[in-house]
Formats: structure tokens, sequence, C-alpha cells
């Protein structure tokens, strides 16, 4: 018996492997972090120890799913939301007196595209980039857990009401409660899948192409014709963001001239939005070092949000960035 499960390995694998990437971008919506690999690792080690008792009872599909739910569930239990700078308190002056992190903030974490986009249906691929963007992940971690996890599935992956209470033991009357409380919370933060910025198409190519050409010659008059006067800046792990085109470029060549000289490399797209690994001149003057993943939003022909994530030890392996620049 043992010998025929060792030799069922390979197929059940290649099963379990093809809803890899969608649970991925759906514990990624839960945590809002990478963590969402390791509650898919843990969703297959679950499948896998239980199933020669599954035997098709219910499609596959959806057997992972109440897997995954129940494990990103048991993550959640007793931890803090994670955020963004912007959900913690009003946009401030571009003063480095005002960079503060805070140690009992866990922040929202960048994602590949690569790890929860799915390859096939244009149709698909757009609704998971405009449901994995930084803002409505963000807006997500405002939902108590299950709240979270019913919208997700009823409103990002289209389940029935009747599907959403079977895979979480609970009656219909309950998903229906729990999506209209969840509805308005993400109402009243003026944030959902619809209203997320739209994925860059290709005629943003060229505006992409202007950035990087004008941030690494730290021209900012290039840079203020590419930039909405509306856009926002935050640097996680510091929970100062600035708002507005003006401020930006204070901070730019105030308390963040050291990146005049910068290299930006571009690496695959961020939670649908073009992203960057960014190298500032050496604080030694020799070279380059790892500074941010720069992730860009944007909007009608116009930067409208600019992420930098300052953990370079974990996001830029993460993205297949070098930790060492080589010219």
């Amino acid at each position: 018996m043992q010998n025929a499960s060792l030799a069922a390995t390979p197929a059940v694998e290649d099963r379990l492997e093809h809803h890899r990437v969608e649970l991925t971008a759906f514990c990624y919506r839960m945590l809002g972090s990478v963590e969402a690999e390791d509650a898919v690792q843990e969703t297959f080690i679950r499948a896998w120890r239980s199933f020669d008792r599954f035997e098709g009872r219910a499609a596959l599909r959806s057997w992972l799913y109440r897997i995954a739910t129940n494990v990103c569930l048991d993550m959640l239990e007793g931890r803090k939301r994670r955020a963004r700078p912007m959900d913690l308190g009003p946009a401030r002056e571009p003063d480095a007196a005002n960079l503060n992190t805070l140690p009992e903030v866990t922040w929202i974490e960048p994602m590949p595209d690569s790890r929860v986009v799915p390859e096939g249906d244009p149709a698909e691929v757009a609704v998971a980039r405009e449901t994995v963007r930084l803002a409505f992940v963000a807006a997500l971690q405002h939902l108590p857990p299950k709240q979270r996890a019913v919208l997700i599935l009823c409103e990002v992956l289209r389940w029935k009401a009747a599907e959403v209470a079977e895979l979480l033991d609970t009656s219909v009357a309950s998903v229906s409660s729990a999506l209209q409380r969840a509805r308005a919370t993400l109402e009243a933060s003026k944030m959902s899948a619809a209203t997320a910025p739209p994925s860059v198409e290709e005629a943003d190519a060229a505006l992409v192409a202007r950035y990087v050409d004008a941030f690494e010659r730290y021209d900012m008059d290039a840079l203020t014709a590419l930039i909405h006067e509306d856009a926002t800046q935050s640097m996680p792990p510091y929970d100062l963001w600035l708002a507005g085109r003006d401020d930006i470029l204070r901070w730019w060549v105030g308390p963040g001239a050291g990146c005049r000289g910068s290299r930006v490399i571009p690496t695959t797209a961020a939670n649908g939005a073009p992203a960057f690994g960014q190298y500032k001149p050496s604080d030694t003057g020799k070279g380059h070092e790892p500074w941010a993943l720069q992730v860009l939003e944007i909007s009608d022909g116009r930067i409208v949000e600019f992420t930098f994530f300052l953990d370079t030890e974990t996001v830029f392996p993460l993205f297949g960035l070098p930790l060492e620049f080589e010219s």
C-alpha cells in the first residue's frame, strides 16, 4: 500500500501544483505578505496527508481552498493587521525629523506578479492583477479574517454564497451578512477592486522608460512632467508618507538627495504595477548599494503613487535582484 502511495506521488504533486498560483494569490490577499507562500506550502502538506481520504468527493480546487482558508485563519489568529504608512495617520512634511520606524507595526509586503497572476485568459489575468494591488490588499486587512475570506471568495473569485457557506461550515445567511459588513467597510475606505488603479498598458511603457531615464539623471523638471500633482509616496518601514508632487520633489532634493546618481533596474512587476530595483551611490563613494524596491502606480498617463520598500535583504531576492550591484 505504501509503495502504491509513493508511486502516485508525481501525479498528486502535479494536481496540487496546478493550483499553486491562484492559491498563493488568495493567501496573499488574506495575509498581505510573502507568508502566503508558506501558507500554500502548508496547504499542500495538509492536502497530501489526507489525499487518500479525499477520493474526489468534492472538486479538488474547492477542497484546496477550504484547506488554504483554514491555514490563513490559523495564521491570522491573534495578529495585528498589516498596514501601509497612509493607514496610520496623515501625511507629514518632507523633513528627515519625521522619519520614524514603528516596531509594533507589521507592513504590507510586495509580491511578484509571477507568484500570484496566472497565465492564460486575459480577463482572468486582469482581475488577478487588480485584486493584488497594494491599496486593495491593504484595504482588505481592515476586515476581520472571516469577513476577509468571504469577500475574497465572493467578490474576487465569484463563488456563490452557498459554496462559501459550505467551505466555511456556516449558513448562507451568515455568509450574506458577513459580505454586507465587509462591503460596507471597504466602501467607507473608498476602496474596492473596481477602484484600484488599472494595470499598466503598453501605452504606459514609454512613460516608465522616461521615468527611469529622468530618475537616473535626477532631472527634477523631467520628473515633474511625469508625476501627478496629487501623487503620494511612502517608504516602509518608515511611517512617514508624503502627499503631493511638490512634497515628493522637496524630499528628493532635500533629505533624499543621497539618491542622486542612483541606478534603477527594471524587474518583474509587483502587485500588478511596474517595479524597479534602486541602487544608490554607496556612502563609501565606491559603487552602488541596494536601496529600495520601487513600485509605481500609474493612472491616466501620470505616476500617482510611489512605494519604496527599503527592506532590500527580503525583497530583492524575492524579485530576482542581486544584493550587490554590478556595473
